[in-house]
């Protein structure tokens, strides 16, 4: 995830979209930042690692207005997703969520991960990731709604009892399903997904009554975070970032997300060079890598094994739970859980094994260097 300060002077309002939360984030002290086109919040004055340990052990509230939302309709929509993303939707129905991706139909490689929000018989929101909406739209069609609403994210083990207290509805979605309810006088979307490794739900508020959602999660006792916080989170939880662990020349089986293809469905868009890779095998393959000292690994690091370099570090961050350095990269498919590595970051190296995600829920003994 790269955050660049917004030192933007008068240019701003030009070269960037605002959230609909933007004089929210203002009013709570916020740090905002250019992130995917849009200035968004990076962190609140509390700081990223109370706002993370706020997720892992209470409740926290994102904005993530960024995402786009297409909007498909009618009664092709089923069948155009189905050519045109990998996951097999046959396998949810009206009401639930899944997750999926848009390949490069001449290497398979993932333009963009995604989800979709099976909100009603005829009707699909599909959500890609900020600066790859109209990618996504010019693939599958519909329309763009993103400026329609806002996004909120809350998450963690009490974002449910938090967000019950506001709106019994959108607390009750279940994992990966998906509900109208309303707020405002106005109806509004509520899916049981988030990016955290926490339960929790994200809801699709309607641009005028956003702001005021907003205000009554947070006074029920959710912290506002920001994308430091979201980062950090999706890391410990093993989570691709596309940029980082998906994008050009990265293949979902390169990623270790193969079950995200849905092979017996029929065509759809990047198969026949998945196919072959399928039949060939990858020739790496993502692994977490856990560090045995606080120095987090970065994103370009090499990976060594006995002296040879074999891979490259696609985000690596310090872990808040673990209180050690964390990292997801590309080695060879061999490279087995237990391996133990070197990662040379900056002004050295530090050791490193291989482990299975998410880094959160591991139980850590301390190693005598």
């Amino acid at each position: 995830m790269s955050h660049t300060a917004g030192h933007l002077g008068d240019s701003r309002e030009a070269s960037l979209r605002d959230s609909p939360l933007r004089e929210e984030h203002e009013a709570l002290g916020a740090r905002l930042v250019d992130f995917g086109g849009w200035e968004m919040p990076l962190s609140y004055p509390v700081g990223t690692l109370a706002e993370h340990m706020a997720c892992r052990t209470g409740a926290a509230c994102f904005d993530v207005s960024h995402l786009g939302t297409v909007r498909l309709g009618g009664k092709e929509a089923f069948s155009l997703l189905q050519t045109n993303l990998t996951n097999d939707l046959a396998k949810i129905a009206p009401g639930q969520a899944q997750y999926t991706h848009l390949l490069d139909d001449d290497d398979g490689s993932v333009l963009d991960d995604i989800i979709v929000w099976w909100v009603s018989r005829d009707r699909f929101d599909v959500m890609p990731n900020a600066s790859n909406t109209e990618r996504v739209r010019a693939a599958i069609g519909g329309e763009d709604v993103t400026a329609e609403r806002a996004v909120i994210a809350v998450q963690g083990p009490r974002a449910r009892s938090v967000v019950a207290t506001v709106s019994p509805q959108a607390a009750a979605v279940g994992h990966f399903h998906v509900a109208t309810f309303e707020w405002g006088g106005l109806e509004c979307v509520a899916a049981g997904t988030g990016y955290t490794g926490e339960d929790g739900v994200e809801v699709a508020i309607a641009t005028p009554a956003a702001a005021s959602f907003w205000r009554a999660v947070v006074a029920a006792g959710a912290q506002p975070a920001g994308l430091g916080a979201r980062d950090t989170l999706r890391l410990e939880a093993g989570l691709p970032l596309h940029g980082h662990e998906l994008g050009p020349g990265i293949t979902p089986l390169q990623a270790g997300l193969g079950w995200v293809v849905g092979w017996d469905k029929g065509p759809f868009r990047g198969r026949r060079p998945l196919e072959a890779e399928r039949a060939s095998g990858p020739h790496r393959k993502l692994k977490a890598l856990l560090s045995t000292g606080r120095r987090p690994p970065r994103s370009g690091d090499q990976v060594m094994l006995r002296g040879t370099a074999i891979g490259e570090v696609t985000s690596g961050n310090y872990s808040p739970v673990l209180e050690r350095g964390i990292a997801l990269g590309f080695v060879p498919p061999a490279t087995g859980e237990g391996e133990e590595v070197d990662i040379v970051i900056r002004g050295g190296s530090v050791a490193a094994r291989v482990v299975r995600p998410p880094f959160y829920k591991l139980s850590v003994v301390e190693e005598t260097p």
